[in-house]
């Protein structure tokens, strides 16, 4: 059954679909919630509350049936995650500068050697400590593109900004992540033999 099908049901009166559309999407959601707040406590109020107002808006009948409920969740999760930063802090920024390096088309993930692939691992590990320092805008837009693979669209459609200003965000976070690597003398591309 399709996402917006299991909707009608739930509005019509069936828990159960409800309940599958939970486990269809809460671990992806958490997921998505969790690595922007970098809490659990934090991560579980949030997602709790992301089902909660999803529940509200299906029984009031004001959710709009588009196949994308997968995206309306996430932009549940997205605006109170805002909300969540707007009351603990202010939003760091960081300066971009161009590099020569190419952060993430440098990286070759090759299923070698056991030596390469803790050389991938320790990467890996760089990568994310080095995603870490971003800004929280920009660490949210890498983790759609880079680790949920969404589109362009659909990360403009999630933080309710235009495709250009989505582009514009990854775009940014690259740059800093390059800067970040360079600064911090960080080499992200494996050497091969």
């Amino acid at each position: 059954m399709t996402d917006d099908m299991l909707v009608n049901l739930y509005v019509e009166g069936n828990n159960q679909a409800f309940d599958v559309l939970l486990n269809r999407h809460k671990d992806r959601l958490y997921s998505y919630i969790y690595f922007i707040v970098r809490s659990r406590e934090v991560a579980e109020d949030i997602f709790q509350e992301t089902f909660v107002k999803a529940i509200v808006t299906l029984q009031q009948g004001r959710y709009n049936s588009d196949g994308k409920f997968s995206a309306w969740l996430t932009r549940i999760a997205h605006n109170l995650v805002i909300d969540q930063f707007r009351q603990e802090r202010n939003e760091n920024v960081i300066s971009n500068d161009d590099s020569e390096i190419d952060l993430f088309n440098n990286v070759a993930y090759s299923e070698g050697t056991i030596e390469s692939r803790m050389v991938n691992n320790q990467v890996l590990k760089d990568v994310r400590r080095l995603i870490d320092l971003l800004p929280d805008n920009q660490r949210e837009v890498i983790y759609m593109r880079f680790y949920q693979s969404l589109s362009f669209k659909d990360i403009a459609a999630i933080t309710g900004v235009s495709i250009n200003t989505a582009l514009g965000r990854v775009r940014y976070a690259v740059l800093n992540l390059r800067r970040i690597a360079e600064e911090r003398n960080i080499s992200l591309a494996l050497e091969v033999a």
